[in-house]
């Protein structure tokens, strides 16, 4: 890696590192160019900040930010347990933020869309850093225009937010997948969601992995269920951070005790490289509850590990 101030605007390339100092320069993700430009870009990187969709606390808007700012330690160095740099596989961008009238909220929901329509028209994987999990719910509607409807989704949550809302125009964080799947973007039978542990009358046929669930099995089995559940259906990843224990991210909106480790989610994400991801998120982040920015490092451990996992996969096919 070569040394380089500011790399975030100063690369002159898309791919590869750069070394800085940790606690200087400017704070893109993962010290990635920031750049609008999507010309052979793998991977743009986007935060939604909008938070007015909680049903608690609120902060999340913060959370983009936070990631980023906590990414530095984790650009650090290479990857583990991966030992590979995925900027020389994958060009990867910080695309910044998505701007919103969070005064208008009814212009929220097509902004997002409109949003991410423009990366997946470039053919761009978005990673999307929220924010309240609301904005996974147009994110779907963006995913269904290009890849159909009856998606999976691997859905990391505490909470299953399939709380009944037939209001299409509502604008809360609990019943996205209750519109999701009423609409049929979302294929329950081939989705599973792993850390609930909040009751719900109606999961509306997802499968449940729950935390206990977790807890007794392990993560190899967890991951197993994972993959057997969605097989090579085109397939996102939400990840909702109250999905981990408050001593691992306190720094949320909802959280619930009894929820999953870090040590659990961080082998199950590494290992999904036979499942066809097609985008992903990480939300809920609420940097103004968190302790030592231990939240916003378990998200960026998280997002790192997406990259990392698509530049294997990558990796994989151009040896095959």
């Amino acid at each position: 890696m070569s040394a380089m101030v500011d790399a975030a605007f100063m690369r002159k390339t898309l791919t590869g590192s750069s070394f800085e100092m940790t606690y200087g320069g400017a704070l893109s993700f993962m010290r990635r160019n920031y750049t609008k430009d999507l010309t052979n870009v793998d991977i743009a990187i986007s935060g939604i900040p909008f938070d007015s969709a909680v049903t608690y606390r609120s902060g999340a808007r913060l959370g983009p930010r936070a990631i980023r700012e906590a990414s530095v330690q984790v650009a650090e160095l290479l990857p583990y347990p991966w030992g590979f740099d995925p900027f020389e596989i994958l060009s990867v961008i910080d695309y910044g933020d998505c701007m919103l009238d969070p005064h208008n909220p009814m212009t929220i929901k097509p902004t997002i869309i409109a949003h991410i329509d423009n990366l997946l028209n470039h053919n761009v994987f978005p990673l999307t850093f929220g924010g309240d999990h609301y904005i996974t719910y147009p994110i779907l509607c963006a995913f269904a225009k290009k890849y159909g409807k009856g998606i999976s989704v691997i859905h990391f949550d505490a909470h299953c937010d399939t709380w009944a809302d037939n209001n299409e125009d509502s604008i809360n964080h609990g019943t996205m997948f209750y519109k999701a799947i009423k609409n049929g973007i979302v294929d329950p039978q081939k989705s599973v969601q792993v850390g609930i542990r909040t009751w719900n009358d109606d999961f509306m046929g997802t499968n449940i992995l729950d935390a206990q669930w977790v807890h007794d099995n392990g993560w190899q089995k967890t991951l197993d269920e994972i993959k057997k559940t969605v097989g090579n259906n085109p397939t996102y990843l939400t990840f909702d951070i109250d999905s981990l224990d408050p001593a691992f991210a306190p720094g949320t909106g909802t959280p619930v005790p009894g929820g999953l480790f870090t040590s659990q989610v961080l082998p199950i994400i590494r290992n999904l490289q036979d499942v066809n991801i097609i985008g992903a998120d990480v939300v809920e982040v609420a940097p103004c509850y968190d302790h030592a920015e231990i939240t916003a490092l378990a998200a960026a451990h998280i997002a790192r590990d997406i990259i990392a996992l698509m530049a294997d996969k990558k990796r994989v096919q151009i040896h095959e």
